[in-house]
């Protein structure tokens, strides 16, 4: 990365984060850093053209000061100016929908209506703008010496404005040079893990500290407004009428918008259909095209295989793909009168709203929209235009973005009293439910305005009140607010939240039932219960969330490595995760991109199950070994998609034999294991039965998250292979099955030495593809230095399995991978290898997922037409921290956080949002594959029913400190190392931890001479030690199993 930048790179650029959280309200607003330097710091270089000879240059020329910058704590990043404008960081609870925080601390994007929005690739290359389909935002008031003004809380209505995200808590600070008063915001939803209820709450809290900065009093009044969204997609003026009103219960005080169906009129004959457009005959007709994508004449469809174009009627249609997304044109109807109930129409294409739709304008003004669901398989649409009656009106199809599915399709576009579409009940309807806007511990003189004026909402909610009905389709918006009087200095401050319920859940295009649910409906019946459990809750809930956050942050690690590892348990609180009615925890890859929680995507992601372990336990007992949805008990299979129509993928199939024991140790017992050891069993069976000749080594057809089968010697997915069959022999020697233990040490052993012997290349000091001579042009990496190669050694140390492959040989095969795959500027690789999708930019460093240093790339026939082998020229994040964790497990720390830095830079808000991280869709599954460097650098282990817990730290081993997650508690871990001695710490900060031994790398080559054990500073008599030569380890194995409560401290000191 070349002309990269990095962040916070001068001194003091940012401020200290002592003084930012001041800022936030944590002790007033202080004086912030200038934000982002100016100049630029470039991480590597500077190169001259020979460096790229090779495409990946092996000297990556890393700037020393970078290089520093990867261990050092460093300042917390602080981000303002054009930089606010790409932030969105999720803000609503664990599977109840999408919302954002953006930068200037308005609420954004709003998918909380239960819309299917499918994503792919194109957020990388062109991230989201911020847009909000909701009118809401929150205005001060200030009536000081000088006079009143309103001023709204954002970029327009402060010139300095800073963001600081800490997921789950958002940070924004406004000043003005010119305003009286300065104000901070704290914006977050509960996020306490191990509490997965309280987490998931459709709910975000709003707290704002009000400063007087001016040398008089002030009049301050702080309010927010709502816009009634009930009905936001589907519904409209003849459905019914959304409703606004205020409720004062106790303590608090609630805007409650909701909405009741309209009574039905007597039905009369339907009259004939008028059709506005069929675009038959080879014309427009009297519509009117302008730009390239609309042409002079229809479409007569596909005009090449590639679009899969179906569902048209006749010959001619609108399709504005014209060999690819990129032309843009409109087409504009005659106008004319409505004059029937229904505007039905064919649509298809991308999924952009206000960039590829069909727009119904009246008096010039868009009054009804719709976009494609990014599939070319038309599909009939319905608008209900009664409301309209006797109205002139214009259709126009907009094609005007040129992104991936940046195409619309249109067909037989007509006026009808028959809609097209069956009429839901508006109960029914995904968008229908209820929101509030609420102050929580409202005074009595807090005012509520269930319906404000029409114009600039931040005027209006300080004027008087229009009607509090409206139909629906037509804008109804209501406003709190809370008002003081402030001394020159004084602070005041105050807690909104926004809740939302809609319980109408269903996720079309997969094989689930339509009629899904949310799960948070089951425990709350509207949005104004959701509001009341907060006001009851708050004083824990927000404790608690605080506390999480200040144990993550109270660490010896670096700023930018604790955002960035923790930043994508954020992926839960997105369109990626839903939890249904039923309980069931599901997950798309990306947001609306691939069904099926699929295997062999989360298999990577190590963050769910340490902080919210409840949810993978779900998955295992009730997707991935239930019969009937992804397990087949007769074979062992497991589908990687679970009831989808797929079969089984190896690499998913050994991720959930390991992810199985994964989830045991994060048991507080033995329960779960023994309910799933049967089904873990047979699917392990499966696996072997892949391994015709039980050497270890699997054949035959692979399939695998590289969406081929590949075929031969496969070193990555053999690997896998041999650190399932080391989990199952674990297991099965926990539940007494020591034969099947037995049997799968057996084979482990003998393929961990076939597995050098096979596909070892001691030449290219990395393991290598064999092929199978039946299938010689499969798709496959061959002599190419393939990214997980290796990765079966990295499940097994995520799991405390230990060494499994030879340690040398590993070691230098992520060092090839260093060498070969890493590339401070991907650009002139891609520039000589061509397929492939965006996930670093020309400029941007990276890991590739596949190169050929010692030869040609092979000729491979592939079925899939090339989006397999595309796969090995990208940078795609989840597979590059699997490498960058399993590097610091192996020492090799350096290249791993350089790695990892490499997408927290990419992941810059000056380039995109730090917050989503795209591959085949946003806020990607794999990338919580971060959470598990973290765990590398702690050198963690755990296992709940055996009360162990270890930690080996990677990173400044001398003076050590981070959080930690068991089965029932969390808290800090620390250790220093001091001379001869040695001190270690668990302090529990939430909950409760079982524990009977604790094992530590005092740093020493002899075993400790002292030793002491300390519960609260009071000796722990009877303790035992370990010595542990290899590793240099000490087992500290208590007299009997304790439970340390929340608040207590076990002290180990060694000399």
């Amino acid at each position: 990365m070349g002309n990269g930048e990095s962040p916070c790179s001068g001194p003091g650029c940012c401020g200290s984060r002592r003084e930012f959280l001041q800022a936030v309200g944590l002790g007033g607003l202080a004086a912030l850093g200038s934000g982002r330097s100016g100049e630029a710091r470039a991480m590597a270089g500077p190169f001259e053209a020979d460096d790229f000879a090779k495409l990946v240059p092996p000297d990556k020329k890393l700037a020393p000061d970078w290089v520093k910058s990867l261990t050092a704590r460093g300042e917390p990043q602080v981000y303002r100016g054009d930089d606010l404008a790409t932030i969105g960081m999720p803000v609503g609870g664990l599977c109840a929908g999408q919302l954002y925080l953006g930068g200037d601390g308005r609420l954004w994007h709003w998918d909380i209506f239960n819309r299917h929005q499918a994503t792919g690739p194109e957020h990388y290359e062109h991230p989201m703008p911020a847009r909000s389909p909701v009118d809401q935002g929150f205005a001060v008031k200030v009536k000081s010496q000088a006079g009143a003004e309103v001023r709204t809380l954002d970029r327009q209505g402060f010139a300095d404005v800073r963001f600081r995200g800490e997921y789950p808590i958002g940070l924004v600070a406004y000043r003005d040079a010119g305003a009286p008063v300065e104000v901070s915001l704290r914006a977050f939803s509960p996020l306490i893990p191990l509490n997965t209820d309280d987490s998931s709450l459709p709910a975000t809290i709003l707290e704002y500290t009000v400063k007087n900065a001016s040398p008089a009093g002030v009049e301050v009044e702080l309010g927010g407004w709502l816009e009634n969204a009930v009905g936001l997609d589907t519904g409209a003026a003849p459905d019914g009428r959304r409703r606004n009103r205020a409720v004062r219960e106790g303590d608090l005080l609630a805007l409650v918008c909701e909405a009741e169906p309209a009574v039905e009129s007597p039905n009369r004959g339907p009259r004939p259909a008028i059709v506005l457009g069929d675009f038959e005959g080879g014309t427009y007709g009297t519509w009117k095209p302008s730009g390239v994508a609309m042409g002079e004449t229809p479409s007569g469809g596909a005009p090449t295989p590639e679009q899969r174009l179906s569902g048209f009627i006749g010959k001619g249609l609108v399709n504005t793909w014209v060999k690819d997304d990129g032309p843009r044109g409109r087409l504009v109807s005659a106008p004319f009168t409505v004059e029937r109930d229904y505007v039905n129409f064919l649509i298809g294409g991308g999924n952009h709203p206000g960039e590829t739709c069909i727009n119904l304008k009246v008096g010039g003004k868009v009054v009804r929209t719709a976009t494609g669901r990014d599939t070319d398989r038309m599909a009939w649409a319905t608008w209900s235009v009664r409301d309209l009656d006797g109205k002139a009106a214009v259709l126009e199809i907009v094609d005007e973005h040129s992104g991936g599915w940046g195409h619309i399709d249109i067909d037989q576009v007509e006026m009808s009293d028959e809609p097209r579409v069956p009429k839901v009940p508006l109960a029914r309807r995904p968008d229908f439910g209820t929101m509030c806007l609420v102050l929580l511990d409202a005074a009595p003189t807090d005012r509520a305005m269930p319906a404000i004026t029409t114009g600039p909402a931040s005027d209006a909610i300080f004027a008087g009140a229009p009607p509090e009905t409206a139909p629906i389709g037509h804008k109804l918006v209501g406003a709190l607010s809370r008002s003081w009087k402030l001394a020159p200095g004084e602070e005041a401050r105050v807690r909104f939240a926004i809740t939302w319920h809609f319980p109408n859940l269903s996720l079309p295009g997969t094989r689930l039932p339509a009629d899904l649910g949310r799960h948070y409906a089951t425990r709350f019946p509207s949005a104004l219960d959701v509001a009341r459990f907060l006001q009851k809750e708050q004083a824990r809930l927000v404790a608690e969330t605080t506390l999480w956050h200040d144990t993550w942050y109270d660490s010896t690690l670096p700023y930018w490595f604790l955002d960035r590892t923790f930043a994508n348990t954020s992926i839960l609180a997105t369109s990626t995760c839903h939890r249904f009615r039923n309980g069931r925890f599901y997950g798309w890859e990306g947001v609306g991109c691939c069904a099926g929680t699929c295997t062999h995507v989360w298999h990577y992601a190590q963050a769910v199950a340490r902080l919210f372990p409840e949810l993978e336990r779900i998955l295992r007992e009730r997707v991935d070994y239930a019969e009937g949805v992804g397990f087949e008990p007769r074979t062992g299979m497991i589908s990687h998609r679970a009831e989808e129509p797929v079969g089984p993928a190896v690499d998913g199939q050994a991720g959930n034999i390991l992810r199985a024991y994964r989830e045991h140790q994060m048991s507080a017992d033995a329960s779960f294991l023994k309910r799933l050891w049967p089904g873990v069993k047979r699917s392990l069976e499966y696996l072997i039965l892949q391994d015709v000749n039980s050497d270890g080594l699997l054949e035959g057809a692979q399939h695998n998250t590289l969406d081929a089968q590949w075929f031969g010697l496969v070193p990555w997915l053999s690997s896998l292979y041999l650190a399932a069959l080391a989990a199952g022999e674990a297991m099965a020697r926990e539940v007494d099955d020591e034969g099947f233990a037995a049997r799968c040490r057996a084979i482990r052993e003998k393929g961990s030495r076939n597995l050098i012997t096979a596909t070892w290349n001691d030449e290219f000091g990395y393991f290598v593809q064999r092929a199978d001579p039946s299938h010689a042009k499969a798709v496959g990496s061959y002599d190419g230095c393939e990214i997980d190669q290796v990765f079966g050694q990295h499940w097994a140390f995520q799991v405390g399995l230990g060494r499994i492959l030879d340690a040398d040989r590993v070691r230098r095969a992520l060092k090839s991978l260093w060498t070969y795959n890493f590339a401070p500027d991907v650009g002139p690789y891609r520039a000589a290898n061509k397929p492939g999708r965006w996930y670093a930019m020309p400029g941007e460093a990276g890991l590739l997922m596949v190169t050929f240093p010692n030869g040609n790339r092979p000729g491979i026939d592939d079925p899939t037409g090339g989006w397999s082998t595309m796969y090995f020229n990208e940078c795609m994040n989840g597979f590059e921290y699997q490498v960058a964790g399993h590097m610091i497990w192996e020492g090799l720390v350096e290249e791993g956080l350089a790695i990892t830095r490499a997408i927290h830079d990419r992941y810059d808000a000056s380039r995109r949002n730090p917050w989503n991280e795209v591959e085949c869709g946003d806020h990607y599954a794999r990338s919580m594959a971060s959470y598990g460097v973290y765990l590398a650098a702690c050198g963690f282990e755990y296992h709940g029913p055996r009360g162990y817990l270890a930690f080996a730290p990677r990173l400044s081993p001398g003076d050590f400190r981070a959080a930690f997650t068991a089965a029932e508690g969390w808290g800090t871990f620390s250790q220093q190392r001091r001379g001869d001695g040695f001190t270690a710490t668990v302090r529990v900060r939430w909950g409760r931890l079982s524990l009977k031994e604790l094992k530590l790398v005092p740093g020493g080559k002899q075993p400790p001479a002292k030793v002491s054990v300390q519960i609260d500073g009071q000796p722990l008599e009877g303790v035992v030690i370990r010595w542990e030569p290899e590793g240099s380890a000490v087992r500290v194995v208590l007299p009997k199993r304790l439970t340390i409560e929340a608040d207590r401290t076990l002290g180990v000191t060694l000399a």
